[in-house]
């Protein structure tokens, strides 16, 4: 263990306040993907334990919370995301005490801890299902969506599902169709019915009694489905866009109307949300929906009674994020939703790797992150992308993605996002297992590994250290107001401002130098350790490429 991170640890233990309700805008938050993150019992798979053994590093970043995505009771066939049990932990990442040990852990190097729940559907080897789909006159007949045929026997809909082909599935017990947005094996629950909300609930309080203090809430906007189960229209091929799925899905050739994004979902979150407020816990809501991401966003985070923050995906876009599309990006959101709290991200388990997806240089890639700490909103790092990971290639024969094996070669899945995370290059295995890990480690990764990073000064592990750091440093970054956001050519700027500070952000999104006039006002140059320019002798802001100005003043 390194000085720092024994010093970070020193300085941050004991330093949570339980009765900060709104310890979650501005937190930055790490998010942990089990499966790859620590094997600690050789069997080639990342568990709870191996999390807690490595909750260090993450403190050692900065960062405010941990997100760790699905462990609950599984058969895996979504590794995670189709839940058999919401109350337990399954058996490939350990037990309920583990888990007591990876909250007691974290809160003594000061961090929270928030989990994702996948409130939407569950698996088909849940009892629920299993007793639903027994006969029509079960006592949980009604839990899920169910529908009868069309009279020629197809299905009764024209919905698809995400993961491709009908969003319906016969089940011949009950000789009636079930809803199922994502894999067959993951049915959708009928949250129209307030016995699933409440069992839906039950759970949430379970893990709040354990310690949790937040939750990543799965496609949130897939909660409900129209009562009337009314054909969804075609989407317009000028409108169309790969942002929630890739191209050659066909998903992408509908609006999402009646399938999901219904106004019932608000009265639900309001429920939600009385029920983790007196833990003073918070949630982030991920919003899958290629064409009303941001108004989205903005009706379930309004009002102060729904969830606190929403995770857009605007800036998990196959696209770069330049200039011109920031401004784009933050004058829509300021539109649909200027008192919404976003919650950004570059990379996540589910997209390709930023470094990758944007083909960023060393150079490029620290911009981007302080880019990140600078903009208005909470934060969330991907476990890896303090590394300056770039997506793995993960073979044919190797996949373990259905939604890789189903469109390859087109689209690859996200495997490549979900390899092993490398803490160490004296084996193949990255420091990550003892025995052959459920994906292949990278032979580029491995070069990338922690060790290798904190003997390394130049290395990009130390800039997000740096840049947290500067965050930490400047409260108006992490809950200030934000003014618009300009540009001239590849240059963003804006500028936050809380309690009699304002910070001025500069960004030269190119590979190219820019020129920028300096805004009125006695300016003091910060941010050397990032890399900040410093005005010339003839008073212009010169940008190099990739290169960042940041400074502040009293106002």
């Amino acid at each position: 263990m390194t000085y720092q991170t024994k010093k970070v640890q020193a300085d941050m233990a004991g330093q949570l306040d339980p009765t900060d309700k709104n310890w979650w805008r501005g937190a930055v938050i790490y998010q942990i993907y089990p499966r790859s993150y620590q094997d600690s019992n050789g069997d080639g798979i990342g568990d709870l334990t191996g999390i807690a053994q490595r909750l260090p590093h993450i403190a050692s970043l900065g960062v405010d919370a941990v997100w760790i995505s699905p462990f609950f009771t599984s058969p895996m066939k979504d590794f995670g995301y189709d839940v058999s049990d919401y109350c337990d932990v399954d058996p490939m990442f350990g037990s309920l005490a583990d888990f007591d040990q990876v909250i007691e852990t974290a809160h003594g190097l000061g961090l929270r801890v928030m989990i994702d729940l996948v409130l939407s559907h569950t698996s088909d080897q849940h009892l629920w299902f299993a007793q639903s789909r027994a006969s029509r006159d079960s006592a949980k007949a009604d839990w899920y969506v169910w529908a009868d045929p069309k009279p020629d026997g197809t299905p009764p809909n024209n919905w698809l599902s995400i993961f491709g082909g009908s969003a319906w599935q016969w089940d011949g017990r009950r000789e009636q169709y079930y809803l199922h947005n994502f894999l067959t094996s993951q049915p959708d629950l009928n949250f129209h019915n307030t016995d699933v909300q409440d069992a839906l609930l039950d759970a949430v309080t379970f893990w709040l009694q354990r310690g949790v203090d937040g939750f990543r809430l799965d496609t949130i906007n897939f909660y409900f489905a129209d009562k009337a189960l009314r054909d969804n229209p075609a989407l317009a091929p000028e409108d169309r866009n790969n942002s929630i799925a890739p191209s050659v899905n066909p998903y992408n050739h509908q609006v999402h109307l009646y399938s999901k994004n219904q106004p019932e979902n608000l009265e639900f979150l309001k429920r939600f949300r009385a029920v983790i407020d007196p833990f003073g816990a918070a949630a982030v809501g991920e919003v899958g929906d290629a064409q009303r991401g941001l108004e989205i966003m903005a009706e379930y985070t309004s009002g102060g009674d729904k969830v606190q923050m929403c995770y857009p995906f605007e800036l998990l876009q196959p696209a770069r994020l330049t200039a011109a599309s920031a401004v784009d990006i933050f004058a829509k959101l300021n539109e649909a939703a200027p008192d919404a709290w976003p919650c950004w991200a570059y990379s996540n388990h589910d997209v390709t790797r930023h470094i990758t997806r944007w083909d960023l240089s060393p150079a490029a890639a620290r911009v981007y992150t302080t880019l990140l700490v600078c903009m208005r909103g909470s934060v969330c790092i991907y476990q890896g992308e303090e590394l300056g990971l770039p997506e793995a290639d993960v073979p044919f024969e190797d996949l373990q993605d259905p939604y890789g094996i189903e469109f390859w070669p087109e689209y690859k899945g996200r495997d490549g996002c979900r390899t092993p995370m490398v803490w160490e290059p004296s084996n193949q295995n990255g420091g990550f297992s003892s025995a052959k890990p459920w994906l292949p480690v990278s032979n580029e990764h491995l070069q990338r590994s922690v060790v290798s990073q904190e003997q390394d000064p130049g290395a990009i592990l130390h800039h997000y250290r740096r840049a947290l750091a500067f965050r930490r440093m400047h409260p108006p970054l992490i809950t200030g107001t934000s003014s618009e956001v300009r540009r001239k050519g590849d240059v963003l700027w804006f500028s936050r401002a809380q309690d009699g500070k304002e910070i001025f952000c500069a960004f030269n999104l190119s590979d190219t130098p820019s020129a920028l006039e300096m805004p009125a006002g006695d300016w003091h140059q910060t941010g050397a350790e990032l890399g900040s320019a410093t005005p010339s002798a003839d008073g212009k802001l010169h940008l190099g490429p990739w290169q960042p100005c940041l400074a502040e003043r009293d106002v």
